[in-house]
């Protein structure tokens, strides 16, 4: 996912990690690189719990110390050939409405919003029209982590933080993939996405690689495995509770243009799905992986795929 509180002239090689923490916790771990004329924040929806307060829904965490995050991650997926089949594992203008708190999370300045109304306690240049907004009903009910970019170009360390996830009692994990780039909601979006998950429930399914077209991926979870567990080839110590060394880690790739969504994984079903939730349609129930990707991240190749298995 992409949303950008100002124009932005590219964004490309996005990154996301999730995992499901004991309890209703999601940890998310994101990253990008970007070239924008202003300054600019990264807005990313979230489907959290209500019920808790601003303080108790979202805990950042600072990754600034271990931006290889994402490339020790990668380290983990050697190149499988496909027919050698492998198991494994503002301000408000307003006085009298208080501030959203603001936090210093490396090198970024990053505010927790938990509605679209809080918005207005933001400055106006980190904040997106309402009548974008209105185009992505679902988000009516969900919470927001903003970041503010403190460069105009490059690519910032890792984003990071854990959310209590109204998700997480369906064993669903939330992947924010729909772009808004421009103040528009385009139908669809180009997309450069790497996504990383980590599921025991994955682990305990996934058998054979199959090979589809150029890709190869696991016939029970429709993701690429790790050859081993993280703590294999991820700094566990430094990830602050993110990754968990004992399990594997399963890669999707989401790279062309699709529709533009956001994607959940399914872990509860045995044969996990990896469908769209754009509009609240949740598809597919084949291929195990990740549903609803991006409201750009076409969800009906993946239905295909699905379908095809």
């Amino acid at each position: 996912m992409c949303i950008f509180s100002q124009p932005v002239e590219s964004v490309t090689n996005t990154k996301i990690f999730a995992r499901l923490q004991d309890g209703d916790w999601q940890h998310l771990v994101y990253q990008m690189s970007f070239a924008s004329q202003r300054d600019n924040a990264i807005i990313l929806p979230l489907p959290v719990q209500p019920g808790f307060g601003e303080a108790d829904s979202l805990k950042f965490v600072s990754l600034k110390d271990y931006e290889g995050f994402f490339s020790d991650l990668q380290r983990g997926f050697p190149i499988v050939l496909p027919d050698s089949p492998s198991r494994g594992r503002s301000f408000s203008n307003q006085l009298d409405v208080p501030r959203l708190a603001v936090h210093e999370v490396g090198d970024f300045v990053a505010s927790f919003v938990p509605t679209q109304k809080d918005f207005d306690r933001l400055d106006a240049q980190f904040r997106i029209p309402q009548s974008s907004w209105d185009l992505i009903p679902r988000y009516a009910d969900y919470a927001f982590a903003v970041f503010q970019l403190k460069s105009k170009a490059g690519k910032p360390h890792p984003m990071a933080f854990r959310f209590r996830s109204r998700l997480a009692q369906d064993r669903s994990v939330f992947f924010p993939t729909v772009h808004i780039h421009d103040g528009q909601v385009h139908e669809r979006e180009g997309f450069d996405h790497v996504l990383y998950l980590q599921s025991s429930e994955f682990d305990a399914i996934c058998g054979e690689y199959i090979k589809r077209g150029y890709h190869v991926t696991d016939r029970q979870t429709g993701y690429v495995r790790s050859a081993g567990p993280a703590r294999d080839f991820c700094r566990i110590d430094r990830t602050y509770g993110i990754v968990a060394g004992d399990q594997l880690v399963h890669r999707l790739e989401k790279k062309g243009r699709f529709r533009n969504d956001d994607i959940i994984a399914r872990l509860s079903r045995s044969r996990a799905a990896s469908a769209p939730e754009a509009f609240g349609v949740m598809g597919v129930t084949a291929i195990a992986g990740v549903m609803g990707l991006k409201w750009i991240c076409d969800r009906r190749d993946l239905m295909a795929e699905a379908q095809e298995r």
